[in-house]
This record gives structure tokens, sequence and C-alpha cells, in this order.
């Protein structure tokens, strides 16, 4: 199967570019929108992955990730401690998944949404459609743009 390319999105209070660089890789666990799931559900070893601060003053692109373990269960759904549980979560039936993403590289300088929604070439990305989702899919062409706008050459 061909390379697949995603956006994922992180607060960067919770989990940052950098934080990623530090620990190497982490899980993506506590994504509970079913759209968002799905897409990690389809991800692939391999499959590399546009690292995106949301909820940042401003908001945009800041790295690149790698999926480095595919789809599995997200333990957290079934831990009444955490802040993810989800009470209708079955172990025999997981409702919700996360993958393993690693570090890749670092951008310069950050690529801010409102570049992004300004650049033709990126008019279809669903980051400027759907801007909400949390784990989104990106066309090669789109994941060049991006890198090519943030003077990435990883």
């Amino acid at each position: 199967m061909a390379k697949q390319y995603w956006l994922m999105k992180s607060e960067p209070y919770v989990y940052s570019i950098d934080d990623l660089e530090r620990d190497g890789s982490t899980c993506w666990e506590g994504v509970r929108n079913y759209k968002a799931r799905n897409n990690m559900r389809d991800m692939k070893v391999g499959d590399e992955v546009i690292y995106y601060h949301s909820n940042a003053k401003p908001p945009g692109a800041v790295g690149i990730a790698r999926v480095c373990k595919e789809a599995y269960p997200d333990h957290y759904a079934f831990d009444k401690k955490s802040h993810y549980f989800d009470a209708k979560s079955d172990e025999d039936n997981p409702r919700w998944f996360m993958v393993d993403v690693e570090f890749v590289g670092k951008f310069d300088r950050q690529v801010g949404l409102d570049e992004i929604k300004a650049d033709k070439a990126l008019a279809d990305m669903e980051l400027v459609r759907y801007g909400r989702l949390s784990v989104q899919s990106a066309r090669k062409k789109e994941f060049d743009r991006v890198k090519k706008m943030a003077g990435y050459s990883g």
C-alpha cells in the first residue's frame, strides 16, 4: 500500500513537538471523534504526519512525525481515573483506538493557519475545509507544500 499523509493536532501545553522530540515517540491517545478514530485505524507504519499545534496563538504546523505503531485499543478509555475514560467502551469490542508516532523533525518556523488558508494550493486541504477535526488526511502535494512553506528540507 502506498504511503499516506496526515495532519494531527495537539495543544502545545498538552503535548508539543518539543515533547515529542524529547521523548522520541508517543501514543496518540484520547481521540473521541469517530472520523478521527477511523483515520487512525487507516494509518500504517511509515505514514507521515504534519504535527500541528492547535489552541495556540497562532495555531499552525510545527513539524513532522511518522506513524511507528498501527492502531490498537486506547486503554485510557477503560481507565476510570483517566480524563479519557468512556463508560460505554468495552475491552472486548473497543470503541476507541490510538496509534504511536515518532519524531522526525521540527520546522525552523511555524506555518500558521492563516498562512495555510491564504495559500490557494491548500484550498482543498481538510484543515481548511473541516478545521476542527484532530486527525485528518492530507494529500502528498499538501504535505509537501506545508513542508516547503516551513523551509523544511528533511
